[in-house]
């Protein structure tokens, strides 16, 4: 947004610090990887969980798809999830002697972003070619389920077997809800727009999950569907790689630890009483992290979206009193009266020419965009969406309220939220 990269971020700002996951919630494992680390661990993790999956169904001669999302290379700057997508590609080469796998690489709206992130990575050169990218407006092929005719992406499907590449980033639980989080990709990274508008629009906040699972479970892809792999995640940063055969069991195991870890990071962020969030990261406004949780989740509170008794969604977080623009992907914002602050006339540009109802102030710089926030809020409190994992940019206001209300968080949910939770999901 505003078509140059910053030439400061928010987190060098003078007085800005930062607060680490773990000093907050001391239970949060200690990560197998984190942003700057070595891609080797998370190699070895991913053959190791495809040891304990049955490959003999995938002849040397057979086609293949390893399917991948675009938004998995948002996770802590990417390099684990395009690591696994490799080592999943060489092992299953190396055990089954097929030499014609293929890449299906899935973005959000057209191949810009996929064919940023396929040179970034060379996944051209390690697939050889072997890549072909779509996205929800390609041609679609007709399934079968059980709720009647769902619509997948044809280039998806069009092997005789899948892999399921993917990860568990809970992005948006005021959606999906933590309720079959790991197949939430067969709608909106492999399905047509007429069934992913479906899922997106057409059901309330809970029983959109049945559009996911339907396609998961239709004979069409179960006859393709050899197996899942996963990349686990918490907020202190890159936990393992799971894989199974069955999706549905893998899925289970993964909420557990996803409602534990990113649920207390959730409640401590519904527990902020006011705040500037600063956006500086990739992606989209909604999708950039901090402490490895992304933005919508504090603009969505703080209603509890993981207790599955609550039927509706938030209209929107009064304790955000600004937001601060500094880079992020160009995107419109669906939250109502919240006044933003860009950092560069061209970032205002792009917000007014998107505008549906919030108002834009426009700065020549970062430092000037956040001493007009400060005057227009009254508020020190500062969050900055970064992408950062381990750890959380702040202002020292924001830092010692949150030190202060992690405690009775993590006692929340450990001894109140987290049994409703599983209960719920059948997960006890």
């Amino acid at each position: 947004m505003g078509y140059r990269y910053p030439p400061s971020r928010a987190a060098e700002l003078p007085g800005m610090v930062s607060v680490t996951v773990r000093d907050l919630f001391s239970d949060i494992p200690a990560p197998l990887m984190v942003l700057g680390d070595d891609t080797d661990k998370i190699r070895a993790a991913t053959v190791a969980a495809l040891n304990g999956v049955d490959l003999a169904r995938i002849g040397p001669n057979d086609s293949v798809n390893i399917l991948c999302s675009e938004h998995g290379f948002a996770m802590m700057g990417g390099d684990a999830y395009a690591e696994t997508v490799r080592a999943v590609k060489d092992e299953v080469e190396r055990r089954t002697g097929n030499r014609k796998l293929r890449l299906a690489f899935s973005s959000a709206t057209n191949t810009l972003e996929g064919q940023e992130i396929i040179a970034q990575y060379k996944l051209d050169e390690h697939f050889e070619g072997r890549i072909v990218q779509f996205g929800p407006y390609d041609k679609g092929v007709e399934i079968q389920t059980e709720i009647g005719v769902l619509y997948g992406i044809g280039a998806a499907y069009k092997a005789q077997h899948i892999i399921y590449v993917h990860y568990d980033d809970p992005r948006e639980t005021h959606f999906h809800r933590l309720n079959g989080r790991a197949l939430k990709a067969f709608t909106m990274s492999y399905a047509r727009i007429e069934t992913r508008g479906i899922f997106h629009n057409n059901f309330p906040t809970s029983s959109a999950n049945i559009v996911p699972r339907a396609l998961y479970e239709s004979p069409f892809v179960q006859e393709k569907f050899v197996c899942a792999v996963m990349l686990r995640s918490s907020p202190s940063g890159i936990m393992g790689v799971d894989a199974a055969r069955d999706l549905i069991a893998l899925d289970k195991r993964m909420t557990k630890e996803l409602l534990r870890y990113f649920g207390k990071m959730i409640h401590l962020f519904d527990s902020i009483d006011d705040c500037i969030a600063v956006m500086d990261g990739h992606r989209w406004l909604h999708y950039q992290h901090a402490g490895g949780l992304t933005s919508c989740n504090l603009f969505f509170g703080p209603v509890d979206h993981l207790d599955l008794e609550i039927d509706s969604k938030s209209p929107g977080n009064p304790a955000v009193k600004a937001v601060v623009v500094n880079y992020a992907w160009k995107s419109a914002f669906t939250l109502k009266n919240i006044p933003f602050v860009a950092a560069h006339p061209k970032i205002a540009s792009s917000l007014e020419r998107q505008n549906l109802h919030y108002k834009v102030l426009s700065a020549d710089t970062l430092e000037q965009a956040m001493e007009k926030a400060y005057a227009l809020t009254r508020t020190r409190k500062v969050i900055i969406f970064d992408g950062s994992y381990g750890a959380i940019n702040c202002s020292p206001e924001l830092a010692d309220e949150l030190v202060r209300k992690a405690p009775a968080v993590s006692k929340e949910v450990d001894e109140v939220l987290m049994p409703k939770w599983l209960s719920q999901r059948r997960l006890t």
